[in-house]
């Protein structure tokens, strides 16, 4: 479906399934607050190909967010990649660098994760906090690997499936667990409606002196959450992550 007919801008989310758009949300509040003649909307598409289709229907279409499953699918669509989104190898931002001509157009990659991850947890962290488990594999976790390199904090991936220089979730010993006391969900465990599902980790092994965070934000506190403050850990949600990578979409595509 086209939109451009009714805005100067259109920016959207790509993504399947689309359940619950923070970012749908955040932006048309945002664009009808400060009178910016523009609409985001949630393109909902079963397949990467259909990326081309989006754009082109949508001839005002000026930036994108990526999200579940298409942060690396979306790679070989793109024009170029900022360096950062390179080395992470997921992109959830795309700018739009359009030419005199309404179809002459490149697609520039960014990742705008990683400052909303080290935005947001960077106050929990205190010099203790030097190694951490990342619990899943995909685009979000590599967002998160990077960024926490950068704040001085060796990360470690986790998933249900073994890969080599990743750990699987039998591999969470009690030594394992003592050596890293942050904990990262960068998997759908426990989104909603799924709300009675957490990662298995062994939360027996929790203490104060663990920082869990998760990038689900829907519900508030997760069942992951929740298993971890029980055993006293400081815990976190992606909320404000979310509003952070958000703001830096919105610098993305208009610089």
């Amino acid at each position: 479906m086209a939109y451009d007919a009714y805005h100067e801008r259109i920016y959207g989310l790509i993504g399947f399934p689309l359940v619950h758009s923070f970012s749908k949300d955040f932006f048309n509040k945002k664009f009808k607050a400060e009178g910016i003649d523009a609409e985001y909307v949630n393109f909902e598409i079963p397949e990467i190909g259909d990326l081309m289709e989006v754009i082109a229907e949508n001839a005002n279409l000026s930036g994108l967010n990526v999200t579940i499953p298409y942060k690396e699918q979306v790679l070989p669509y793109l024009n170029d990649i900022d360096p950062v989104a390179k080395k992470i190898g997921a992109v959830n931002v795309i700018k739009f660098i359009r030419g005199k001509s309404g179809n002459d157009f490149k697609l520039v990659g960014y990742n705008s994760d990683i400052v909303g991850f080290c935005d947001s947890i960077k106050p929990l962290l205190a010099p203790s906090h030097r190694r951490a488990l990342v619990l899943g594999t995909g685009g979000a976790a590599k967002a998160v690997c990077v960024g926490l390199e950068q704040l001085g904090v060796e990360p470690q991936l986790v998933s249900r499936t073994p890969a080599p220089g990743v750990l699987t979730y039998g591999d969470l010993t009690p030594r394992v667990m003592a050596e890293h006391t942050v904990i990262v969900n960068s998997t759908p465990l426990g989104m909603y409606p799924h709300v009675d599902a957490c990662p298995a980790i062994p939360y027996d092994c929790l203490g104060p002196e663990f920082i869990c965070y998760d990038l689900l934000y829907n519900p508030e506190v997760t069942l992951f959450m929740r298993k971890s403050a029980e055993r006293g850990a400081v815990v976190k949600n992606g909320l404000e992550m979310l509003l952070l990578q958000a703001f830096e979409s919105w610098k993305i595509w208009n610089r």
